[in-house]
């Protein structure tokens, strides 16, 4: 019998237990048990956890948002088209995305980030949003998002979504 373990989103909170989170990358370990606090605190990056519903104070894995802007210069032609023309083009930025090791082969990479994109979409009529931009930190995380629709920037380890794109999967049939 394979195991169900049912997950729940929710903001970063007090009760979360960040001190026994380690998904293998020592600065995004870091980040949630010294600094994701008092970013959200900070108005600075909302940071949201994955927790098992039936120990809601361990963390399965994390993503942050935050507003960001990008000039529109090295942005693909494939993305470009559903750009407004400004000198900075609005996004939202996923800081950071991770897994904790005791919950990786899970598929909750593609649900965290679906998770990241579902807010992002939801909230780009309020704060005004264009674009998902992600700055992958390896190679194989650019494979991860590449898997995921996203165009790489040229020369760089950065991709973006664009939000018709997101538009386009949120209204899917299921």
């Amino acid at each position: 019998m394979t195991e169900k373990i049912l997950y729940r989103l929710e903001p970063l909170g007090k009760h979360h237990d960040r001190a026994e989170f380690t998904c293998g990358v020592a600065s995004l370990d870091t980040y949630l048990k010294t600094q994701a606090s008092q970013d959200m605190r900070r108005k600075a990056n909302a940071v949201f956890v994955l927790v098992p519903k039936d120990s809601p104070g361990r963390i399965a894995g994390y993503f942050t948002l935050c507003a960001f802007g990008l000039a529109p210069g090295p942005i693909p032609d494939a993305a470009r088209r559903h750009l407004p023309r400004y000198p900075l083009v609005s996004a939202t930025l996923i800081g950071r995305l991770a897994v904790s090791t005791a919950f990786q082969g899970r598929g909750l990479g593609p649900l965290l980030l679906a998770e990241a994109l579902r807010k992002a979409y939801e909230n780009a009529s309020v704060v005004g949003s264009s674009m998902v931009v992600v700055d992958a930190i390896s190679d194989r995380a650019v494979l991860f998002y590449e898997a995921h629709g996203f165009i790489r920037l040229p020369e760089s380890m950065r991709l973006v979504l664009p939000m018709r794109t997101i538009s386009e999967i949120m209204t899917e049939p299921r």
